[in-house]
């Protein structure tokens, strides 16, 4: 965590229902996924959201996992250094940031870098992981390694092609939406402002 000290009140209720999304279970999913996508080269986490967050904190976990999503010599991150100043740290975690945003991931479900290095939103961190995950296994290019069932199926597109005849079929059936023409209808219904007949 960065030079903070404990957060009071309205701000401390807000980061322990933050805390509370971050599923352990998910953890050891991604984690399971990290290392076998990244190989041999890469240790292993301590277990717990604190451990996660340290394994991943400066950045080169995150940037050997987009790189080994991409053919040799198509990696988005060139360089990836282990350093100990921050700001190093951050251009990585930044670094695969915008490469997971141009692999696919949508804008809105990318975490910030402050989320996973101060450690304030690791659960963000987890959805952009399973998220990254889940496209990696959409895509079919062989380059997901690891069990597909670990990450939730993304929709694909099952475009239909009708015939005119069908379309034009469908033109001349009275959709649901527009109400019934059977059952109560206008008949003997007077004009606007004319006073209903009591008998």
């Amino acid at each position: 965590m960065a030079n903070r000290g404990p957060s009071y009140g309205l701000s401390r209720e807000v980061q322990q229902k933050i805390d509370r999304q971050y599923d352990p279970e998910l953890e050891q999913v991604l984690v399971r996924w990290i290392l076998a996508q990244c190989g041999g080269d890469v240790a292993q986490p301590a277990p717990g959201r604190d451990g996660f967050q340290q394994w991943l904190k400066d950045g080169t976990v995150l940037c050997r996992l987009i790189n080994s999503l991409h053919p040799r010599g198509q990696a988005p991150v060139a360089k990836i250094q282990a350093s100990a100043m921050a700001f190093k740290q951050m251009e990585q975690i930044s670094q695969f940031l915008q490469a997971a945003e141009r692999y696919g991931i949508a804008a809105t479900d990318i975490f910030q870098t402050v989320d996973l290095w101060e450690g304030k939103n690791m659960a963000c961190v987890q959805r952009t992981l399973m998220n990254l995950g889940s496209l990696a296994v959409a895509k079919g290019d062989g380059l997901f390694v690891g069990d597909p069932n670990w990450f939730p199926k993304k929709s694909q597109e099952n475009r239909r092609i009708f015939s005119e005849d069908k379309l034009k079929e469908g033109q001349s059936v009275i959709g649901l939406q527009m109400g019934t023409n059977r059952g109560a209808s206008q008949a003997g219904m007077t004009g606007y402002g004319m006073p209903r007949q009591i008998l």
